[in-house]
């Protein structure tokens, strides 16, 4: 670990010098790289500084106590060197967790979408439920949301919605999200009580920079249209909203949330961009997952992740076979409990593949 440590502190000591280089300022995917480089290390270099002291209290302790000419200093340096002992190996295991590689992700903000799959209309109430849910969690981290596109159900909900979520370490916290969520209930509309099978999928899209994917505008077919309501019914008559089409690729994104055509026009080229990122991230994951089992990450967009049973009151993450029996909080957004698991869980399954390290 001090090998490790000592590299820590010459990268550190690196880049430190080198985000206040003009040409690295001047190159903003560079500079950007480096000081989100900057602020992990930081923390890290702090930690190590720590250590290092709790290491130097070690050998003066028992440099005092071997000495034992002074029987009060040989009390304190026992006191000093019991304190140290119980510090270490918490240091270590602290250290051992900030040293597990981040996905360069992580730090980025998302575009989440949010699709009503089976079920019909008790879908779209779902996944207007879990907009709910995540719009409210995000309220508590103190992140921003943006809805970029929706199309209402016809008896309320969202038969889809997308937004944006900006914040710090967005993506690498709501990451885990995506997948089908299934709910468990007695809909609204149903007279016999008879509990319903409903489902809706959930996409978490690493916000892309320019910087990131580059599009030629030459590759997009740009069409404008006008906005419209639940049911789809036109709810204006200038056409505002916009859909854009990358040819090579066929993804489409769309934007009719702002009244500007120009401002629907960036907002659905930003969701483009996340969308041909996350393409290429999504090939990535695959990869990564042949390579490893992973509980909490296995590449298939379409697995079956949470199950929300509302008459036992129950949630259930299957991927790592946790219950939340809190139905009402967790719809409520009260979700770091199952976030903090998934993260824990995903973070030792780092670990172990990083035991050689230590």
């Amino acid at each position: 670990m001090l090998d490790r440590l000592q590299y820590v502190k010459q990268r550190f000591d690196e880049i430190s010098d080198l985000i206040i280089q003009p040409d690295v300022i001047a190159d903003q995917k560079r500079y950007v790289a480096l000081n989100k480089e900057y602020k992990d290390l930081k923390a890290l270099n702090e930690k190590r500084e720590e250590y290092m002291n709790v290491l130097g209290n070690i050998d003066e302790a028992n440099e005092i106590i071997s000495d034992g000419s002074d029987p009060e200093m040989s009390e304190m340096a026992q006191l000093q060197l019991e304190e140290a002992k119980q510090r270490l190996p918490e240091l270590e295991e602290e250290i051992k967790f900030m040293l597990i590689p981040k996905d360069a992700e992580d730090a980025k903000n998302v575009m989440v979408e949010i699709r009503a799959g089976t079920g019909g209309d008790e879908a779209s109430i779902f996944a207007g439920d879990l907009f709910r849910m995540y719009t409210k969690y995000c309220e508590g981290r103190g992140w921003r949301t943006s809805v970029v596109d929706m199309n209402e159900g016809t008896s309320g909900g969202f038969k889809e919605v997308i937004f944006e979520v900006t914040g710090e370490d967005v993506y690498g916290t709501l990451k885990f999200e995506a997948g089908v969520h299934r709910v468990q209930r007695v809909p609204q509309t149903e007279t016999q009580g008879r509990v319903h099978t409903s489902a809706a999928t959930v996409m978490v899209l690493p916000e892309a920079e320019e910087f990131d994917v580059q599009i030629d505008m030459n590759d997009v077919r740009v069409d404008f249209f006008c906005s419209s309501g639940p049911g789809g019914q036109s709810v204006n008559t200038t056409k505002s909203a916009v859909r854009l089409t990358h040819i090579p690729t066929g993804l489409v994104a769309q934007c009719q949330d702002q009244k500007s055509q120009h401002k629907n026009k960036d907002k659905a080229l930003g969701v483009l961009r996340s969308r041909l990122y996350e393409q290429e991230l999504a090939k990535k994951q695959e990869e990564d997952a042949k390579k490893r089992t992973s509980q909490v990450s296995s590449g298939d967009r379409s697995a079956k992740i949470r199950t929300y049973n509302y008459a036992q009151g129950r949630v259930t993450d299957h991927r790592i076979g946790m219950d939340v029996f809190d139905m009402d909080g967790v719809m409520n957004g009260k979700i770091q409990k199952l976030v903090d698991e998934l993260q824990l869980v995903n973070n030792m399954e780092k670990l172990k593949e990083a035991s050689e390290i230590y």
